[in-house]
């Protein structure tokens, strides 16, 4: 065997050893901030008087906000007891309908904070009541992540009406659905491909700001810890990925199979990469959102994956922009389509924290106003586009 065969052997023997990786605790804060599930006042007010203004990217990004059907005060919400989403939802027995009514919610508080037209607000509580009066349960194998993706944006909205709207009779009953019904979906996170379970702990801390439940939020945010590094990779984690506990990846070739059959391990590749962008996006969106409400909660985790998030959104930007794909990365073929999801990790990372973001700011100009991906993203140019709050 030959020497650097020798080092890569004994590097992973090491990295399987140590076992996957695991971070200390992370406590809820003693008070919770509302509202404050990806939005916070002080955010909204900056967008808000922007809008005002007249000023872009924020006006443009508002506009396409309200001429789109999620905006509409003739909406018709569509609740079903029992929501069925088999593998890429077929069947599809209330998934889109949920996922849609759910950003509808949000899309209608952003415009009633916005606006302060009361119809916005009452056609907000108006979906909302709706699912919280029929929901009981999700089937089939989609279930936790049709669970999560509607799950992260039902606290948004919520979170925007309870706490700036003064008359929401039903807010009490909407939290139990979300305690009841979506909770237990998200909340134990999943083994599946990385961007299951980063969209299940982004509904679960969502869910527990709302409901000011501390325990749900500490698991959440240990879940958080222990996932994105072994979503993201860093040249510092060593020879191969790490692990997320109890994944079972417990060999070289496991790890390898995991990520797609990739070998070649660069700096901001993610376990998704040579699957395809899209889903590799909703794992980068998810990771961002996560770690801006626990930001505005004042429990940063940015400083954590600060690095693998830049570096992540930085490498998949490059590609998606039409840069050369080598022959050593996914056999020279990737799948694009990222998605809407850049704006919150490039606004944090470039606009607060001063990152320089060649790629990343290229492909997030070029795609704004963001729009949505109908499945948890929404209008982040909107709310995050230079936004210093």
């Amino acid at each position: 065997m030959s020497l650097p065969r020798k080092l890569l052997a004994l590097t992973t023997l090491i990295h399987l050893a140590l076992g996957p990786f695991s971070a200390p605790a992370q406590a809820a804060p003693a008070t919770f901030t509302h509202p404050g599930v990806l939005v916070s006042r002080t955010q909204l007010d900056f967008v808000r008087a922007k809008v005002q203004a007249g000023t872009q990217p924020w006006k443009q990004a508002y506009d396409a906000m309200m001429s789109s059907s999620y905006a509409s005060l003739s909406r018709s919400p569509k609740p079903r007891a029992v929501v069925e989403c088999g593998p890429y939802s077929n069947p599809n027995l209330g998934c889109t309908d949920e996922r849609q009514d759910a950003i509808a919610a949000y899309s209608l508080s952003l415009a009633w904070y916005i606006s302060r037209d009361a119809k916005y607000a009452t056609k907000a509580i108006e979906i909302m009541d709706a699912w919280s009066a029929v929901v009981k349960d999700h089937t089939n194998s989609n279930a936790p992540l049709q669970s999560a993706w509607s799950a992260s944006s039902w606290p948004r909205a919520a979170e925007i009406i309870k706490h700036t709207y003064p008359n929401w009779p039903n807010s009490g009953r909407f939290g139990t659905m979300l305690r009841n019904v979506y909770l237990p979906e998200v909340i134990n996170g999943s083994h599946s491909n990385g961007n299951w379970e980063l969209s299940m702990t982004e509904a679960a801390v969502g869910i527990a700001v709302f409901l000011d439940d501390k325990a749900s939020y500490d698991k959440a945010v240990a879940k958080f810890r222990t996932r994105v590094p072994a979503y993201l990779y860093l040249t510092s984690d060593g020879a191969l990925p790490r692990t997320a506990p109890g994944s079972g990846l417990d060999t070289r070739d496991k790890i390898v199979k995991y990520w797609q059959g990739q070998t070649t391990f660069v700096n901001g590749l993610s376990q998704e990469t040579c699957r395809d962008f899209t889903h590799t996006g909703y794992g980068l969106a998810a990771i961002a959102d996560f770690a801006e409400t626990t930001r505005i909660q004042g429990q940063d985790l940015y400083p954590e994956i600060a690095d693998r998030l830049r570096e992540g959104l930085g490498f998949h930007a490059k590609y998606q922009m039409g840069a050369a794909v080598p022959s050593w990365l996914c056999g020279g073929s990737l799948k694009l389509g990222l998605g809407p999801i850049t704006e919150v990790g490039y606004n944090h990372l470039h606009t607060r924290l001063g990152h320089t973001m060649s790629n990343t700011e290229a492909l997030t100009l070029r795609q704004r106003p963001a729009g949505t991906n109908s499945l948890f993203v929404a209008w982040q140019t909107l709310t995050h586009a230079d936004n210093p709050q």
